[in-house]
């Protein structure tokens, strides 16, 4: 039988025998769950050559389809003539008729054999400076395929919804101002809706827009033009109309000049 001290001093041995230890918290992470660089057996590397900075990813967001005809080459005049008039992205430059600019000075040179598209697709980033060409550097690597996805992905970029429904409004709320001649008011009319080509305006809305936005004594020269009321006119007469009394303008101008 044994006593209440034998028990005890036999839990106290079993305490000695079998301690319970608590670890330490390491802060540092054990050498070997770090992972070291990947050197197979076979690597015959040097180590100052592993250890250099790595030269891939560095192609160009653009794809340029292979030329193949011989004796292919970009005339200094033509890459001249892109460079100067280069898009910044400021304010007021406009990614429509950065476009423009770029569609006619491309059209002036012909290759046998090699399509438009790819000489576009070349030369465009040479159009660029400023933040336009970072944005452009910055593009995923190999993600333009086509002149469209450039020209999509350009515009888009520097010409923001937010943009596109601004002009939009102009283009609805347009008053030829006080001190505007007829000339003057198409002429602005129209560099609105050349700022915003994908406004989505009707050429009936357009030209109803247009003549409500005319002082009495213009909107009175049109219905006379019209032989009676403007509005009963078929929108490609109205437009004639116009476009004549635009041009009686200009005579007049050019005749008080002289």
């Amino acid at each position: 039988m044994r006593t209440r001290s034998q028990s005890r001093n036999s839990n106290r041995q079993q305490q000695q025998v079998n301690p319970t230890f608590v670890e330490p918290f390491n802060l540092v992470e054990p050498i070997e769950n770090q992972a070291p660089p990947v050197v197979t057996m076979d690597d015959t590397r040097t180590m100052a050559q592993l250890l250099e900075a790595p030269t891939v990813g560095y192609e160009d967001a653009i794809i340029v389809p292979e030329i193949t005809t011989d004796n292919f080459e970009l005339k200094h005049g033509l890459l001249t003539l892109v460079q100067n008039k280069q898009f910044f992205r400021h304010d007021k430059e406009d990614p429509h008729a950065h476009i423009r600019y770029f569609n006619k000075i491309t059209s002036t040179m012909k290759f046998p054999n090699v399509p438009s598209t790819s000489v576009k697709l070349m030369l465009f980033p040479f159009s660029l400076e400023g933040a336009a060409r970072i944005w452009l550097e910055k593009e995923p690597p190999r993600s333009i395929l086509t002149w469209d996805d450039l020209v999509s992905k350009f515009i888009n970029k520097f010409f923001p919804p937010s943009k596109t429904t601004n002009l939009r409004n102009e283009i609805t709320r347009f008053q030829q101002r006080f001190d505007e001649t007829f000339y003057e008011a198409w002429d602005r009319f129209n560099d609105l809706l050349r700022a915003c080509p994908h406004h989505g305006f009707s050429e009936l809305h357009q030209l109803d827009t247009f003549y409500n936005a005319l002082n009495s004594n213009d909107q009175d020269s049109l219905n006379s033009a019209a032989g009676g009321n403007f509005l009963d006119k078929m929108p490609r007469d109205c437009l004639r109309i116009i476009k004549s009394n635009v041009k009686l303008h200009e005579v007049l101008k050019d005749k008080q000049s002289n």
